[in-house]
């Protein structure tokens, strides 16, 4: 790859993965394994099939974790500590072959992108989850693996598009972080109530 393709996998990669990162991983890997790309050095271990199996099963668990309301807000609770810092590793991962700047650079810039993507996706379905009805969680959650499946496939083939796509999706974070910073706050307290015994919906209006 060239540098920009490089850096484009490296961000594009670290983007999905605060998305869906066991999506990412086994993408990535069985990419790698079937011959279809040549992923950077750092990279290639993700080719293992061990890797790729653990990153499978984990993604078939969350692929319905993910559409039950309430287990989702709480899955994605438990994974603001493992997209995040997993979004920065794809990004070092990815770049460690290039000037030592550059791989600090897009370690920072993969870890903040994996941040905004992941409190983004937290931040839409702790509000749909105030809805009584599953539909708008569904379909969300059906948007998000797809999103994050094939912004995997444009950070390998299509470099550009998905630069492009990052641009505008870092437009909308600026504008939307004020409503992720609230939605945070309603699902962390909500979370605690329903721990508490308390109902979720219920508290997260009142921290809103």
């Amino acid at each position: 790859m060239d540098w920009f393709s490089t850096i484009s996998l490296a961000l594009g990669s670290a983007w999905t993965s605060g998305i869906n990162l066991y999506a990412t991983v086994t993408i990535l890997g069985l990419l790698q394994k079937l011959g279809l790309t040549k992923l950077p050095l750092g990279l290639t271990a993700l080719d293992s099939w061990w890797v790729i199996g653990v990153a499978g099963g984990l993604f078939v668990v969350e692929f319905f974790a993910d559409k039950i309301p309430y287990v989702d807000s709480v899955w994605d609770v438990i994974h603001t500590f493992i997209r995040i810092p997993a979004g920065a590793v794809v990004a070092y991962a990815a770049t460690n072959q290039m000037d030592s700047s550059v791989t600090v650079i897009a370690t920072l810039l993969g870890g903040g992108l994996a941040l905004s993507s992941h409190g983004t996706k937290a931040a839409l379905r702790a509000t749909a989850n105030l809805s009584p009805e599953p539909v708008s969680n569904w379909a969300l959650s059906f948007i998000e693996d797809g999103l994050a499946i094939v912004g995997t496939l444009l950070a390998v083939f299509a470099p550009v598009i998905i630069m492009g796509i990052l641009g505008i999706f870092v437009l909308f974070f600026i504008w939307f972080v004020p409503k992720v910073f609230r939605a945070f706050k309603r699902l962390f307290s909500a979370i605690r109530a329903l721990f508490a015994g308390q109902g979720f919906r219920e508290v997260a209006r009142k921290a809103g």
